[in-house]
């Protein structure tokens, strides 16, 4: 475990070089313990693939007074049990109508749409990290038989519930953006609602797994079909 500074007000605690269950685990711990010791000094939390972000109240403490907290608060965390986090289960319309590159993606695979939804399905994600936009989780990780390269030519609109692959990573698209990932389906479920308690369905930590839907148990879901994307409308270049 490394701590850095990280501006005026706020450290970095470093869990590790690589992500893996283990560190993730040990983020999801340290935030948890952070919280408990030194509720009343700091201002916010951001964890990451393998490090946590710490933001605290300039008015009440330094960064060596925290630094020092940091480490005698952390200091058995390699001797912690794994956090498990929640498992949070999402619905998927997985069809080519609702994911436009998924009989792409099982072609290269050299698998059946079939194959590629059952296998995506079937495994257990951690939530790495959320970023990218409110409500982004980043999930890890997917089957190497179905993992994907982004798209070389990201779509300029990306609709909300979109399911995507990039590499062995797999996510839900919260809201309508600029996408490159690979689309294979739909989840009705909000991932970022600012006026829900929580906000988002899923937190660093968490495990998620997605269960296969019909299209009508989709739209009684809530979910909302798109206009099939226009492959002329492109972005140039690579975006998430």
């Amino acid at each position: 475990m490394q701590i850095s500074v990280a501006g005026e007000n706020a450290l970095i605690i470093y869990f590790g070089e690589q992500t893996s269950p283990e560190v993730s685990a040990k983020v999801q711990q340290a935030v948890e313990i952070i919280r408990r010791d030194l509720h009343e000094l700091i201002v916010d939390l951001v964890p990451s693939y393998a490090s946590l972000l710490v933001i605290y109240d300039l008015m009440k403490t330094d960064h060596h007074h925290v630094r020092n907290h940091l480490r005698q608060s952390l200091s058995g965390l390699d001797n912690a049990h794994s956090a498990e986090g929640r498992l949070v289960t999402l619905p998927a319309y997985y069809s080519t109508e609702s994911g436009p590159d998924l009989q792409q993606l099982a072609d290269n695979a050299g698998l059946s749409v079939d194959e590629v939804i059952e296998i995506h399905q079937q495994q257990e994600y951690r939530v790495y990290a959320i970023g990218f936009a409110p409500g982004f989780a980043y999930l890890g990780e997917v089957d190497p038989s179905i993992a994907a390269p982004r798209l070389s030519t990201p779509r300029l609109k990306v609709p909300r519930g979109a399911v995507a692959i990039a590499d062995r990573q797999t996510a839900v698209y919260p809201a309508e953006s600029p996408g490159g990932w690979n689309l294979i389906g739909l989840c009705p479920t909000r991932m970022f609602n600012p006026d829900a308690d929580p906000t988002m369905p899923v937190q660093a930590g968490d495990r998620v797994r997605f269960e296969a839907i019909s299209r009508e148990q989709f739209i009684e879901l809530g979910g909302e079909l798109p206009e099939q994307p226009d492959p002329s409308e492109q972005l140039g270049g690579p975006l998430t």
